[in-house]
């Protein structure tokens, strides 16, 4: 019997009427002899409300009881449900992380999976119950539990997909698929098919939030297919999948943009080996994710070196980089946070040159100022003011003709 896992998210649960809506959808896939397994959000809103309490009783809670707090969310989802199926004579059975044996790193709030026990899911998926699974949560060998982060219900579903040998896993959300750029900015963009795993993982790295990255990494290597869909109709949705000689090789598939980054910049560091090592190394093991790095000619002994850090990791950021810069002599730190990223992405540019000047020169005619650069073989990405984000995504669409014909 076929299986199939579907993933919705907050939007898709955000009311009871929408979690009936939900439950009529399964139980359409379910009535059309194919084992379900459901993986569910918190109710739109409800992880910022529940954060919002655990700053109204203290001033620095613990990422452990954070945790704790955070995951009651997707807990309720799942359990409404399944009371929606079960109103439809549909059988389910609601599943925690912990009951899942869903087994994390233990890093709080940005944990990683480790293992699952499928035989668990599976015993219920052989009785005729549609199983429906907490997004986001997993349980650490100590038995905390512990959450993926943001996003991190999409990597839950990819993680059951796969060791369930599901056929796809399919991410329900409040739009129609992968679009060319995001269509609040660009009205004219148009919904991707399909797209290889190493495009919406470039894409969803600089912005693009229709996916989060760790659940298309997952994908990739475990070549789950996923298909993005909306709640709210029945077009097919765009195809996430490994590249093959049918997936046509667009020289530029998308733009995408991100405005939650800030620029970190590291004056006069002593120019001598492992200075560099030394930063990115202490980073790392924070668990911050760095991204675009420059660092400027050497100049009597001395360089800047400038990296860029996502919003949230701002403050953990400043405070690790300014024991640094004491460490090693640097004259100091500073900071920017009226940045964001504009990327383009293909895996056509593999075999065209000349993208990235195209870039530069629509930017140029745009009158926007470029302050970064970093590539890839299918990713050119610039760091440019904030204010200019939109004006940059309109040129870059229009420039590469990816806007609806």
């Amino acid at each position: 019997m076929e299986l199939v896992v579907q993933k919705y998210g907050g939007s898709s649960v955000g009311t009871p009427e929408k979690i009936s809506h939900v439950a009529s959808r399964v139980a359409k896939s379910a009535a059309e002899g194919r084992k379900v397994v459901v993986v569910v959000s918190a109710m739109q809103g409800e992880t910022d409300r529940l954060l919002g309490l655990a700053g109204a009783v203290s001033d620095r809670p613990t990422p452990r009881e954070v945790d704790q707090l955070l995951a009651t969310g997707e807990q309720v989802s799942a359990a409404l449900l399944a009371m929606a199926l079960k109103e439809r004579n549909i059988e389910a059975w609601s599943m925690t992380g912990a009951q899942m044996k869903m087994r994390t790193d233990g890093a709080f709030s940005r944990a990683r999976i480790r293992s699952l026990d499928r035989e668990a899911i599976e015993k219920h998926l052989d009785k005729g119950n549609v199983v429906v699974a907490t997004g986001f949560q997993g349980i650490d060998e100590e038995g905390n539990l512990n959450t993926l982060g943001r996003g991190g219900s999409d990597t839950s579903a990819v993680a059951l997909a796969a060791a369930l040998a599901a056929k796809e896993c399919e991410i329900y959300t409040d739009v129609e698929g992968v679009f060319t750029a995001d269509p609040r900015i660009c009205p004219d963009a148009r919904k991707i098919d399909e797209i290889s795993f190493d495009e919406m993982m470039e894409l969803a790295s600089q912005g693009a939030k229709v996916l989060q990255i760790r659940s298309v990494e997952l994908a990739m290597n475990h070549d789950v297919p996923i298909r993005v869909r909306s709640t709210f109709s029945d077009n097919p949705g765009t195809l996430v999948r490994s590249e093959d000689d049918s997936i046509e090789k667009l020289v530029v598939r998308g733009v995408s943009h991100n405005k939650n980054e800030v620029k970190m910049t590291l004056r006069k560091v002593p120019d001598q080996p492992g200075i560099a090592a030394k930063v990115f190394t202490t980073l790392a093991k924070a668990q911050i994710n760095v991204d675009v790095i420059v660092q400027n000619t050497s100049l009597a002994g001395h360089t800047d070196l400038s990296f860029t850090v996502g919003q949230t990791d701002k403050d953990q950021t400043e405070e690790l980089i300014n024991q640094i810069a004491k460490e090693i002599e640097a004259e100091g730190i500073e900071v920017d946070d009226s940045i964001a990223k504009v990327s383009i992405v293909g895996v056509g540019m593999r075999a065209h040159s000349g993208v990235a000047a195209e870039m530069f020169e629509s930017l140029h005619q745009s009158g926007v100022n470029i302050q970064m650069i970093t590539t890839s073989e299918i990713k050119v990405t610039c760091v440019i003011n904030r204010a200019e984000a939109e004006t940059a995504v309109q040129a870059l669409h229009k420039s590469f003709s990816l806007g609806a014909q």
